[in-house]
């Protein structure tokens, strides 16, 4: 069953969408050359707790497993789910992924960029952009009548026309009073499949490319994911209200 978010909660959820925002607006200004990912990591914290809300990664658990961070952060060929580290220092030529969810007030706002650390080779580029505009291909059609299908065929059908892969571990959600809601929001799939989109529904798009192949592992540490063939990843994702006049970007920074 897909929630169907009232007017209060919409409310709510604009409010920590607008804060996870914020948050992964600072860490996008503050990835440099000679930045660690823990230093970057413990920012994220600080800026959430200053606004009031707390991460929603931090300790998030799967089984006996608790995430540690209080942001995802993956550099280059880690897919998603990075841990900060002192040891992982951004360099010139990089791609740093920013993953930032938070928990405000009883809801959650989700949203994550990639970002380029100078001048990045020309394939990295590409494959930058074209995962960013993957994610705004998806939001277009999210409209109330279409389905999670005409999301997923869209994001795919673009991204493998410009010849690079979709990540197909790991996908999209709905997201409100907890991180991971119904719908499973797949970046690949058929045209008029899937649950029928509704005014109230809001779902979190995130396409997640690889410059290589598609495959993906899960390192030791149990969560960082990279490319089985390290090649560059990149990530973006917006939170999105369904909406009867079409979609709502709610983590969309109005400045």
């Amino acid at each position: 069953m897909i929630p169907i978010k009232n007017a209060e909660e919409i409310r709510k959820m604009r409010t920590v969408c607008r804060i996870a925002a914020e948050a992964l607006d600072v860490l996008k200004r503050e990835a440099a050359p000679g930045v660690n990912t823990y230093d970057l990591d413990q920012l994220a914290r600080r800026h959430i707790e200053k606004l009031g809300a707390r991460s929603a990664c931090h300790n998030y658990q799967i089984g006996s497993s608790r995430f540690p961070s209080y942001s995802c952060i993956s550099v280059n060929e880690e897919v998603v789910h990075g841990i900060g580290s002192l040891k992982r220092v951004i360099q010139p030529g990089d791609i740093v992924a920013l993953d930032v969810v938070v928990h405000f007030d009883g809801y959650v706002g989700d949203n994550a960029a990639t970002v380029k650390i100078g001048r990045v080779a020309p394939e990295v580029e590409r494959l930058v952009d074209v995962t960013e505009q993957a994610l705004y291909e998806g939001i277009a059609v999210s409209r109330p009548g279409k389905r999670v299908g005409d999301i997923s065929h869209v994001i795919q059908k673009y991204v493998e026309s410009r010849k690079l892969s979709i990540v197909r571990e790991f996908v999209g959600h709905g997201v409100g009073a907890s991180m991971h809601e119904e719908p499973q929001i797949p970046n690949f799939g058929r045209k008029n499949t899937g649950a029928k989109l509704r005014p109230g529904m809001v779902l979190a798009i995130e396409p997640m490319v690889n410059l290589g192949g598609p495959e993906v592992q899960v390192l030791e540490d149990g969560w960082t994911v990279v490319t089985a063939d390290r090649r560059p990843s990149a990530h973006f994702e917006h939170t999105v209200l369904i909406t009867e006049d079409g979609p709502e970007i709610l983590t969309l920074l109005k400045k």
